[in-house]
């Protein structure tokens, strides 16, 4: 029996953990998926968000040190909190991918996300619950969509959460993280558009891989989770091998890819 790895995925801002309802199927039995919501969104949406409130989610997801192999993964929002918490425990993880997270938010990146905020703030819940529904009912399969929509949207933590990763995220978190690192996002999304820098700042990994999926939109775990659990598979592989030949810790092996993957 291969050893169990455990996979804490976290979601973006306004939507809520059944966007990783299909991962289970893609990655099989021997991968415990946790997938929490986070404050202020999903089953929390009446929660407060706050950044310690969100890192301790992760805490609470990612368990105790008992030896079980973690990846840490997060899309757009998620992607930023991932990056945090891997900075606090920067030798705990098995693997750590940020997706649609990798545009430095401060500068030019900043005035992007506050727009953002202030767009859905001045849309309102209603207006922007509807404008979600209407792009999920494109974009994704039926059943899929009515179950990300019926877990229930956040929009009131919007504010405080960007405001947050402005604040405390920056590629440079990424330097004294020993878990390999995946930067995974869609061609046409604008938030690809520092990876460079963050693939420089992750120097303590054993390898930085950067997978663009072609055609993704930001939204690409939603609408290509084939591509994007493929991707997250070959951290998983690392992590039990690492585990099953090697212990916890330190990484001796060479990746069995380049540093730069398409999908077909």
């Amino acid at each position: 029996m291969a050893r169990r790895v455990r996979l804490v995925l976290l979601h973006g801002s306004q939507v809520n953990r059944a966007v990783w309802s299909r991962y289970a199927h893609f990655l099989g039995p021997d991968v415990e998926v946790v997938a929490p919501d986070l404050p202020a969104h999903g089953a929390r949406r009446d929660e407060g968000f706050t950044w310690e409130a969100a890192l301790a989610t992760v805490d609470d997801a990612v368990g105790p040190d008992d030896g079980t192999p973690v990846v840490l993964a997060g899309h757009s929002l998620g992607g930023y909190l991932a990056l945090a918490w891997a900075a606090r425990h920067p030798r705990r993880l098995s693997g750590l991918a940020l997706l649609g997270a990798s545009a430095v938010p401060s500068g030019l990146g900043a005035l992007l996300y506050r727009g953002l905020a202030r767009v859905e703030q001045r849309l309102g819940a209603d207006r922007m619950a509807r404008a979600l529904d209407r792009e999920f009912d494109t974009l994704l399969p039926p059943a899929f969509a009515a179950a990300v929509k019926e877990a229930g949207y956040g929009f009131d933590g919007i504010p405080a959460a960007w405001a947050a990763v402005m604040r405390e995220c920056r590629p440079e978190m990424l330097r004294e993280v020993t878990a390999p690192v995946l930067l995974v996002n869609g061609q046409l999304d604008q938030l690809r558009v520092d990876v460079p820098r963050f693939r420089r700042a992750a120097r303590s990994a054993p390898w930085v891989r950067v997978v663009t999926v072609p055609r993704g939109l930001h939204v690409v775990p939603l609408t290509h989770p084939a591509e994007v659990a493929a991707a997250l598979w070959e951290l998983v592989v690392w992590a039990r091998t690492e585990a099953e030949e090697h212990g916890s810790g330190r990484f001796t092996v060479e990746p069995p890819l380049g540093g730069e993957w398409t999908p077909p």
